[in-house]
């Protein structure tokens, strides 16, 4: 894997928490390949339900930190981990974690494949939420 690919994906990833920072839904669902999943709250989200579940979850700053990026020997395809800090804006409370993620090259550049959501608790556990305010169409 090339810096330029590196790059990259750092840009992406970037692009990922300043359209979800600014409430642009339609910039979020750019950096996913169409076949993308979202998992949080011991669930997985398909792209056409990421709309309805950004709408019900608070809003705030999505501060991240560089993501560690371990490219798969094809070239094409990798993993990552990026550090998460989100601050609620009505009350500045903290949300903290990390993103575990997989990425592949298309026509259009690198995107996320997947993207799954791991919070941090006081107690120090690591988990992938409880459940959200967000129901799933049907549930």
């Amino acid at each position: 894997m090339s810096t330029d690919d590196l790059m990259e994906i750092q840009q992406l990833l970037g692009r990922y928490a300043v359209h979800m920072t600014r409430g642009d839904i339609d910039g979020v669902l750019a950096v996913f390949t169409p076949d993308g999943t979202y998992s949080a709250f011991r669930d997985t989200y398909p792209l056409d339900e990421f709309p309805a579940l950004v709408a019900a979850a608070p809003k705030g700053l999505f501060l991240v930190g560089t993501a560690v990026i371990d490219p798969a020997e094809d070239g094409n395809t990798a993993t990552g981990t990026q550090p998460l800090c989100f601050i609620d804006h009505a009350t500045h409370d903290l949300r903290i974690g990390y993103y575990n993620d997989t990425y592949v090259r298309t026509a259009e550049g690198w995107r996320l494949r997947t993207r799954a959501m791991t919070f941090i608790r006081r107690s120090g556990a690591h988990d992938s939420g409880r459940p959200h305010a967000y129901e799933r169409p049907g549930a």
